[in-house]
C-alpha cells in the first residue's frame, strides 16, 4: 500500500503501513498480521498507537490537522510532528538516557515511530495522583534540562549555528501561537474556551481578568516567551509529558518545541509539581492524609532546581572556553567575573522560572484544560479548595517574583499557603 498523501491512520491500515515501512516491520518481526494494536491517546491533539510484535514494539504517533479535544473547529498544522521529531532527535542526542529513541518519521504522513516505554512506566501525574514517589525522579529531570539547555544554548553554540537552528523552529509558529493564547491571554479574559470549578471559583476567575498589576506581569512573560530564543525548549514540560518508574525518567511529546526562554521549561515543571502539591489534599482518604508525600513533592522540587543549577553551571564550566558565543573567554577571562556573571545568570533564570510557572499554574485552573490531579478531586468544594489555594500562590509570585533569591524561600511560600 502507498502512502503517498496524508490520511489518519486506524488500527487497521496502521498494519498496512508498518508492512510497507521496513524500518518498522523489522522492529516488530514474525507474522505482521499478528499485531497488537491499541490506540492510547489520551492526550488534546494527537493519535498515539502501541504496536507489540512477535519479537519487538514501538509506539505510533500520529498529529491531525486540528486539536483533536475541540475538534475541526480548531484548525491546527500537521507539521508539528517534523517538529516534534527533531526535537525528539536533538535532545537524545544531548540526554540519551531520558528521551525516547526515534527510529522513523514520516513527513507526509506527520507521522513518528519511537521507542515504546513499557511498563511499568507510567505517566509522571498519574504516579502523583496515586502518592507514589520516585526518589531519582530530581536527578533525572534535572539531567534533562541541563544538557537539553546548555548545548542548545549559545553558552555553548556559536552564534551561526545557534541562529541557522532559530531560524528552522520558527516554522513551528502555530504551536507557539496556541501557548500564547492559552497561558498568555484567555485567562486573562473572556473566553468561550476558559472553564474553572463554578460556582466556586467564579469570582476568583473574575478577579483574575480585572487584577491590572497580573496583567502587567503576564505581558513581559509572553514578550520573553515569544522574543527571547534562548535554547531549544521543550516547549511543554509537564508532568503528563513525563513518563517514570522508580528507576527511569523519560521526557515525551515535545511537539511545543521550539527556541525559546529556558524558564518556561523549567517553570512549566515545577510549576506542575506544586499543582499536584496542593491537590494532595483533595486525594488523601482515611489515615492517609499525604502529608509526607506534599513534604516529598517540595523536596523534589528543591532538589531539581539546584540539581540543574549544579549541572548546568559544571557544563559551562567545563566549556568556558569553547565555541560558545554569549561569554567569549577573551572578556570572561578570569574566576571572579565567571561567578559574577553566572550569578546574575541564575538570579535572572530563577525569576523567569517562578514567572512562567505561575502563569502555567494559573491557566491550568481558569484556562481552558486542566491537570487531572485537581480534576480527578470528585468533590467540587474540595478540589475548589485546593485550586483556590494553588490561585493566591500562583498570583502572588507571578507578582512579586523578583522578591526570590533562592529556591528555599519559593518552597517555603508553597509550604505556607494555609
Amino acid at each position: 500500500m502507498a502512502f503517498s498523501e496524508f490520511r489518519p491512520l486506524d488500527e487497521k491500515t496502521l498494519v498496512d503501513y508498518v508492512k510497507a515501512v521496513p524500518a518498522l516491520s523489522s522492529k516488530l518481526g514474525g507474522n505482521l498480521d499478528d499485531l497488537t494494536i491499541k490506540e492510547v491517546g489520551d492526550g488534546n491533539l494527537n493519535f498515539v498507537y502501541i504496536v507489540i510484535g512477535s519479537s519487538g514494539s514501538l509506539v505510533i504517533k500520529q498529529a491531525l490537522p486540528y486539536i483533536r479535544c475541540i475538534g475541526e473547529s480548531w484548525p491546527m498544522t500537521k507539521e508539528r510532528a517534523y517538529f516534534e521529531a527533531v526535537t525528539l532527535k536533538e535532545h537524545g542526542r544531548w540526554c540519551p538516557n531520558n528521551v525516547p529513541e526515534v527510529f522513523h518519521f514520516d513527513r507526509t504522513m506527520s507521522l513518528i515511530a519511537m521507542r515504546y516505554l513499557e511498563p511499568p512506566h507510567i505517566i509522571l501525574r498519574k504516579g502523583l495522583i496515586a502518592g507514589v514517589e520516585y526518589p531519582l525522579l530530581a536527578e533525572h529531570i534535572s539531567d534533562y534540562m541541563a544538557n537539553t539547555l546548555f548545548y542548545t544554548s549559545l553558552i555553548y553554540r556559536s552564534t551561526t549555528e545557534h541562529k541557522k537552528a532559530v531560524a528552522e523552529f520558527c516554522g513551528n509558529v502555530e504551536l507557539c501561537r496556541l501557548t500564547e493564547q492559552v497561558v498568555f491571554s484567555d485567562p486573562y479574559k473572556v473566553s468561550e474556551y476558559n472553564h474553572w470549578t463554578s460556582p466556586y471559583l467564579d469570582e476568583d476567575a473574575e478577579a483574575v481578568r480585572n487584577d491590572d498589576g497580573l496583567k502587567v506581569e503576564i505581558a513581559e512573560l509572553k514578550s520573553k516567551f515569544c522574543e527571547r530564543s534562548q535554547a531549544l525548549i521543550h516547549g511543554d514540560l509537564h508532568t503528563g509529558s513525563v513518563m517514570v518508574t522508580h528507576d527511569s525518567t523519560q521526557v515525551i511529546d515535545p511537539e511545543f518545541a521550539f527556541y525559546g526562554p529556558m524558564g518556561f521549561d523549567i517553570g512549566a515543571f515545577l510549576g506542575n509539581l506544586i499543582l499536584a502539591y496542593f491537590a494532595q489534599d483533595g486525594h488523601a482518604v482515611g489515615e492517609n492524609d499525604r502529608k509526607n508525600y506534599k513534604e516529598w513533592i517540595l523536596k523534589t522540587i528543591e532538589d531539581t532546581w539546584n540539581l540543574f543549577r549544579k549541572k548546568f553551571t559544571a557544563l559551562w564550566d567545563k566549556h568556558k572556553d569553547g565555541s560558545g558565543e554569549a561569554y567569549l573567554p577573551a572578556i570572561y577571562n578570569n574566576p571572579e567575573l565567571q561567578l559574577l556573571v553566572q550569578k546574575k545568570y541564575f538570579e535572572d533564570l530563577l525569576h523567569d522560572t517562578v514567572g512562567f510557572g505561575s502563569a502555567k499554574m494559573i491557566r491550568r485552573i481558569v484556562g481552558v484544560a486542566h491537570v487531572e490531579d485537581l480534576e480527578s478531586i470528585a468533590d467540587p468544594s474540595k478540589r475548589a479548595t485546593c485550586e483556590k489555594r494553588a490561585l493566591y500562590l500562583a498570583k502572588m509570585l507571578l507578582k512579586e517574583r523578583r522578591k526570590f533569591h533562592d529556591i528555599s524561600e519559593i518552597v517555603s511560600a508553597v509550604r505556607n499557603v494555609q
